[in-house]
């Protein structure tokens, strides 16, 4: 119970008075509120900064803009190293600490526990990398710390760990209504990512979390929404195809998205300390915003100059100015773009920045569907098709194909726009991008490293059970060891004499694993005492059906391998040496209790 008297007296009367129904209800009230705060707050706090950068000092006005992002992550770098004395999710690896993946990992293996610290960190952070020109988003700054508000406020009222797992996912539903005023999208997005359950138990918190978030953001900021969309050009059935071209061009540019990711977090990965990231992502990114400016910042003001047809002003001026009245420049210089700006995001994150995927997704997308109508209409075979309309559905086929999240995209890109006319196409393209991306990749950007490590949540139950489970809880180590040069009479004193199992390990001096004994292989022998003297262990020992390794194998691993061999206890090897034993009938009364503590 808790220390504090009110708070203590709070408790006892909430579990009087208040069904725990009732409660979660309320708590996702407070939720939502809370994260629309945190969401408004990044927000302004971003605004201002670009402000200021805009219209009060000389950077902009001597064009000299591509230098702020390295300002900006300089910042951030000195915020950490002063400021943040120690990592904000400590053990959390390296490449995890980043705002989807951390919580994930978070949910399954800390309980749904963060940090206090990541409740204001990432409103400092993110608006530093954003504001100076970062090539991010906001939308993953805003989850962590609704997350962690969400996580705190669960501690502190010292509720569950699957109302805390709830909680939580309505704090990123929320972050989301906030943040793009589109509420569908985030319950859809929290469902997706986080692997719930759709039921009316999840559905109505995340509901009610999305609502009180979204009426937060439009109390402070209006009802505009992100892009002033009007559809001109209605959907008719002969622009299908053009369509199934744009999600195979959206999936094939989602693998190239996901690749590119990773190949870039891998070069810094080389890079020993932080500065040196700092130095080499500060310069590239300078580099690439000199020859392709809309790279600065999240880049929503070069999308709305796309929806409105004035590309010459969304390229911005560059060293190809003069060149821009042949079409096939600006389709050459949109398609840079489309190819840079995943480059630029992944190195602000690698360099140290703090910020989200989602929007420069959105905005990766937008300009692909540009170049895919433009090159349609000016190849000379006669097409016509609405560069508008596919400028908007490119971005939910990018989404769909690099988060995995294919409603989230329908329906956050038909929020976003109101485009709701173009519900059709948008899911046929959707539908394509994503079954190709699912087809060659299996995991997202979100999703693969926990995947590997067997650290992921599905919507498969069987499978989340198991990913709950620890390897290390189920083996067990009470089993005499046999060496191989024992004779058979050594075996019987020394071994089956004293053993409760039927079942024995066969070593060597350094441990290393040889084989086994079952009591069923010698039971015959045991009273034939010409055998004592003259057999020896190794004489008798067999390898077993299968080997867990320890390192290696997920819990998935080591039941599908008593499924293939039928074996009821398999041997573990931890470091290349004989460690113990995991027997079926203690993996399945585990899994049993780890299936009735997920389902409370």
């Amino acid at each position: 119970m808790p220390k504090h008297k009110s708070l203590k007296r709070f408790l006892i009367l909430r579990y009087k008075y208040i069904s725990q129904k009732n409660y979660v209800y309320v708590l996702c009230i407070i939720v939502g509120l809370m994260v629309g705060l945190a969401s408004v707050a990044l927000k302004n706090i971003t605004f201002a900064i670009q402000q200021a950068l805009q219209h009060g000092i000389i950077f902009s006005e001597n064009q000299l803009y591509f230098i702020l992002p390295f300002i900006g992550l300089l910042l951030v770098y000195l915020f950490r190293k002063y400021f943040v004395r120690n990592e904000l999710v400590p053990s959390v690896p390296p490449f995890l600490k980043r705002a989807i993946p951390s919580l994930l990992y978070s949910l399954l293996r800390q309980k749904g526990l963060l940090s206090y610290k990541l409740i204001y960190h990432p409103l400092i952070l993110a608006p530093l990398t954003v504001g100076f020109g970062g090539s991010v988003g906001l939308l993953g700054p805003a989850i962590t710390s609704g997350s962690a508000l969400s996580s705190n406020l669960s501690r502190l009222l010292h509720v569950d760990r699957k109302t805390r797992t709830l909680l939580i996912a309505c704090a990123t539903a929320g972050a989301m209504a906030s943040m793009f005023k589109s509420p569908i999208a985030g319950i859809v997005f929290a469902i997706e990512v986080f692997s719930l359950d759709l039921t009316f138990v999840s559905l109505l918190p995340l509901l009610i979390a999305s609502i009180c978030s979204i009426l937060t953001s439009y109390f402070f900021l209006g009802d505009e929404v992100l892009f002033n969309f009007v559809v001109s050009d209605n959907f008719t059935i002969s622009d299908t195809p053009f369509y199934i071209i744009l999600g195979i061009g959206t999936g094939i540019a989602s693998l190239y998205f996901t690749k590119i990711y990773f190949a870039i977090y891998a070069f810094f990965d080389r890079f020993k300390t932080r500065f040196v990231k700092l130095l080499v992502g500060g310069l590239a990114i300078g580099i690439m915003l000199y020859f392709i400016p809309p790279l600065y910042g999240e880049g929503l003001s070069f999308t709305r100059d796309l929806f409105s047809g004035n590309y010459l002003n969304a390229l911005g001026s560059n060293p190809f100015d003069k060149y821009l009245d042949n079409i096939w420049v600006v389709i050459v210089l949109l398609l840079g773009f489309t190819v840079f700006k995943v480059v630029a995001m992944t190195t602000t994150f690698a360099a140290g920045g703090v910020g989200g995927v989602i929007v420069p997704t959105m905005v990766m997308g937008s300009a692909l569907g540009n170049v895919i109508a433009k090159i349609l209409n000016n190849v000379g075979l006669g097409f016509q098709v609405s560069e508008a309309n596919f400028t908007l559905v490119g971005m939910a086929g990018l989404i769909a194909g690099v988060i995995h999240a294919p409603l989230t995209a329908i329906f956050l890109i038909a929020e976003i726009t109101g485009g709701y006319a173009l519900f059709l196409p948008l899911m046929i393209t959707v539908a394509i991008s994503y079954m190709i991306t699912k087809n060659y990749m299996e995991h997202t950007i979100y999703t693969r490293e926990l995947a590997e490590r067997g650290d992921l949540l599905t919507h498969d139950r069987d499978k989340n059970v198991l990913t709950l489970m620890r390897l290390e809880s189920v083996i067990e180590k009470n089993f005499i060891s046999l060496h191989p040069k024992m004779t058979f009479g050594e075996m019987l004193h020394e071994g089956v004499s004293k053993s409760t199992r039927n079942l024995f390990p066969v070593t060597n001096a350094d441990n290393e694993f040889l084989g086994i004994i079952l009591l069923d292989d010698i039971r015959e022998l045991l009273f034939d005492q010409k055998l004592y003297d003259t057999t020896f262990v190794e004489d008798y020992l067999h390898n077993p059906p299968n080997i867990i390794i320890f390192e290696e194998d997920t819990m998935q691993t080591v039941m599908d391998k008593f499924q293939s061999s039928g074996a009821w206890n398999l041997p573990v090897l931890k470091d290349g040496t004989y460690y113990g034993f995991v027997s079926k009938s203690k993996l399945l009364t585990a899994y049993r209790r780890q299936l009735i503590n997920f389902n409370k």
